[in-house]
């Protein structure tokens, strides 16, 4: 503020210095050239009349100086007689502007101005009886020349000017600013410095009250918010878009295993696991993702979610759960699940060859006929339980052949939708595939399975006259797989929890549909085996569209 003040009163008295210079020097100039002007036309006068009186014979002896130009033009515009050129040299002044309004009036003047040499000439001509033309001429030195004359003497004065106010201005701008420096912004006094500061002050005591409070109330909170944190056994994790710590619990420094930790670290000084740091950058990439890691002897869940503000992610939540217990049990139950279904598979296998020859009429058709049939059905639906849950525990347990095969997934798309043809045309649903081919190293097998149950679920599920559209893309390094439907869609409430094991939207009407309610479960699983993502969108009434993300190259 004392630099602008300072500069402002140094420019304000350079400008008016130069301003009144340059206004005296133009009021001289308009008084020297009326002064010059009233000249010309007395010499014009005097001469005229001398010639009236005397002839050419005044203007052959007399001596005019060098200071006025003396011009005889007569009646036809010729010069007959000039004081500085020869009178055959000079052209026909008739239209000179002097000349005409002296032939028309008795007398004329004009001036015109040089810019080469920064000089006016003023003319003033005066007629005579016999209707020739007197006319006298004076040069007369320009407004930007007369400046120039005064320009030592101006700059010698402004020099003056500028020391001087450099000098005042130092001073009155301490003066003026040092009330305002020396206001106390914690307890401002509007006694101690200017009246027009007096509102601002007051607003700014009034914020200072404020502030404090809200304070009071962010520290108090921070408490709060610190007391409930460390009351939980889950851990929970704060960051922001950097991934520096903002806030962490103890418990989630003891379930990831860490050491000596402060906040505003980075999360990755918590743990530094691939699995770990590949679910934060997922996080950070926009998508919720969820991952286990062994620490400690135990199993953690780690649950990260970007926190959005508009378009951008300003940070992340991470919650860490122990899941050591539920994991041995979903162990235990994947196991028994395991031997159960390979233990049934060999006698439902003989039941559907024995509702086989039923259905077909092999014993008396009044009797066993419809039985048969809904046998041969049921058993279809054990049958293929049974397959669902072998498909999913090989997936669990990561049992599953290791198939590292070339698979175009484009070519696979249209065998699964040969193959879900009649089902499709059963129901009234029209199938598409559009796309590109795209290959990607994998399991045939297991790909074909997370197509199939993706294109058998968008049927099932349809209503009738639907369509069904598979797409086949890529970006860099990824395949994707978009199957959408027009079917009854999937409220939000479900959506989480459609790939668990079992899980129906709508029991009551599930029943009414074949399937085993493990078909989402062997995709999603079939996803994470080739390190890919899957992810949902829908609205109840309205369709499901389904986006599989796969690596080009499957990670072993």
């Amino acid at each position: 503020m004392t630099k602008k003040i300072f500069i402002g009163i140094i420019t304000i008295c350079a400008i008016s210095v130069i301003a009144a210079i340059m206004l005296v020097t133009a009021l001289m100039y308009d008084k020297s050239v009326e002064s010059a002007e009233k000249e010309v036309k007395n010499h014009a006068l005097i001469i005229s009349s001398a010639v009236e009186r005397l002839g050419d014979d005044f203007l052959e002896s007399s001596d005019f100086g060098d200071d006025i130009r003396v011009t005889w033009i007569d009646q036809r515009g010729q010069v007959v007689f000039d004081t500085e050129e020869a009178p055959e040299a000079l052209e026909n002044h008739s239209d000179r502007k002097e000349i005409s309004e002296a032939f028309e009036k008795g007398e004329g003047s004009s001036s015109r101005y040089s810019k080469t040499i920064m000089q006016k000439t003023i003319n003033y001509a005066v007629r005579l009886k016999d209707r020739s033309v007197i006319r006298v001429s004076s040069v007369h030195i320009s407004l930007e020349a007369q400046l120039l004359k005064v320009l030592n003497p101006m700059l010698l004065i402004l020099v003056v000017v500028v020391v001087f106010s450099v000098l005042a201005a130092t001073r009155v701008s301490r003066n003026i600013v040092r009330p305002i420096n020396n206001i106390d912004l914690a307890h401002p006094d509007t006694k101690k410095s200017y009246k027009e500061l007096a509102p601002l002050l007051e607003k700014l005591r009034s914020q200072n009250s404020k502030v404090s409070r809200q304070m009071d109330e962010i520290q108090s909170s921070r408490e709060q918010f610190g007391l409930m944190t460390e009351s939980m056994d889950e851990g929970l994790i704060i960051t922001d878009p950097k991934l520096n710590v903002l806030t962490c619990n103890t418990s989630a420094k003891k379930l990831l295993g860490a050491g000596a930790f402060t906040e505003g670290q980075s999360v990755y000084a918590l743990n530094n696991s691939e699995d770990f740091r590949r679910c934060i950058m997922n996080a950070l990439g926009g998508r919720r993702s969820e991952c286990i890691l062994r620490t400690g002897g135990g199993q953690r869940e780690v649950i990260a979610s970007p926190a959005n503000s508009i378009d951008m992610v300003c940070g992340l939540v991470v919650f860490i759960m122990d899941v050591t217990e539920k994991q041995e049990l979903e162990t235990m139950r994947r196991e028994f699940t395991s031997n159960v279904s390979h233990e049934l598979k060999t006698p439902l296998t003989t039941i559907y060859g024995i509702s086989d020859m039923l259905a077909n009429g092999m014993v008396k058709q009044e009797d066993v006929a419809q039985f048969g049939g809904n046998i041969r059905s049921e058993a279809e639906r054990l049958i293929n339980l049974i397959n669902d849950i072998v498909s999913l525990s090989k997936l669990d347990e990561d049992s599953a052949p290791r198939e590292n095969e070339s698979v175009e997934l484009y070519s696979l798309a249209e065998e699964v939708l040969e193959r879900l043809k009649l089902s499709a045309e059963e129901k009234g649903v029209t199938t598409e595939l559009t796309g590109e081919k795209v290959s990607l190293i994998g399991s045939r097998t297991i790909l074909g399975e997370i197509l199939y149950n993706l294109c058998d679920n968008a049927i099932k599920y349809n209503v009738s006259g639907g369509s069904l559209s598979v797409k086949i893309s890529h970006i860099p390094q990824r395949a994707i797989i978009t199957v959408s439907d027009t079917g009854m869609g999937i409220p939000q409430q479900h959506i989480g929890r459609i790939f668990e094991r079992f899980y129906r939207v709508d029991k009551s009407r599930s029943r009414k549909i074949k399937g085993t309610g493990l078909g989402l479960s062997i995709v999603k699983h079939g996803v994470m085996y080739h390190n890919g993502t899957v992810r949902v969108e829908s609205e109840a009434g309205k369709g499901t569209v389904f986006t599989v993300e796969l690596p080009i190259e499957k990670k072993q």
